[in-house]
């Protein structure tokens, strides 16, 4: 057994297909091609990228970026073991070695310098240089690299430079269309077809809201968080108000426009 054996997806994830995405992710793998997933909060990139390591057979380790994230997080450090300083692989090393994906969430949100360290792993080269320990570690055969960002939070100050962008194959993800996004939550959280159809009326109301005071309208992922809680028992306002509304916005007139939103579409 590899290292990252442990990392493998032995059932197969619930996704539901909506456009090619499958289709290009499998020729982008073909060719070892970085793919980046665009898209916004909880519209299915993740689970996307399970369902496509699981199709794939390959392991799947997952770095959630953040601002505090640096260069060794992602590559590795030397450790205090008794007796020595060892080494210690980080999760991009690891899957660099064992042939895994490698996918690195909201890389935005990494620091510029952290996110310069996979450009040689996106080129002809699919190499890692280990600085620290100087060793330049060749991709495994099977190695692919998938990031993920939400264009709706570019600024000036997080955004992924030309040079880094163009390095990858894109796939764009939104949200499904209704009778499609209402089919995913009824399966994702057990309520029937007709009550997920009403969360999905909800949430494309709420979605108009954006730009008017919203950043993000409902996303499937806090439909589902509904659904469930419809299905524990809450009334759908009350699910839709602790799954959706609260989390969305502290914004007393807005909550009150979405209030207004689940009795139209909820009762």
């Amino acid at each position: 057994m590899t290292a990252v054996d442990s990392f493998r997806i032995e059932t197969e994830p619930y996704y539901r297909p909506v456009g090619d995405e499958v289709a290009v992710f499998e020729a982008a793998y073909q060719h070892r091609l970085p793919v980046m997933l665009k898209g916004p909060t909880g519209c299915g990139k993740t689970r996307f990228l399970e369902y496509m390591a699981w199709r794939l057979r390959r392991p799947l380790v997952t770095v959630a970026a953040h601002e505090d994230m640096t260069a060794a997080d992602m590559i590795g450090r030397f450790l205090l073991v008794p007796g020595e300083m060892a080494w210690h692989d980080g999760p991009l090393t690891l899957a660099v070695r064992g042939g895994a994906i490698c996918y690195v969430d909201e890389i935005v949100e990494a620091r510029q310098d952290t996110i310069v360290i996979i450009h040689p792993l996106t080129d002809a080269r699919r190499m890692l240089p280990l600085e620290k320990k100087n060793e330049l570690v060749a991709a495994h055969p099977d190695f692919q690299l998938t990031i993920s960002y939400n264009p709706g939070y570019q600024s000036a100050v997080k955004d992924l430079k030309e040079s880094t962008r163009q390095r990858f194959v894109a796939i764009d993800f939104g949200y499904p269309a209704p009778p499609v996004e209402a089919e995913i939550v009824a399966c994702e959280s057990g309520i029937d077809p007709g009550r997920a159809a009403t969360l999905v009326e909800f949430a494309q109301r709420s979605r108009n809201l954006r730009g008017q005071g919203l950043e993000e309208g409902a996303s499937t992922r806090m439909l589902i968080h509904a659904g469930r809680l419809m299905l524990a028992g809450l009334s759908p306002a009350a699910a839709a108000q602790a799954a959706i509304v609260l989390p969305l916005t502290d914004d007393a007139e807005l909550r009150e426009a979405l209030a207004a939103a689940i009795a139209a579409c909820l009762g």
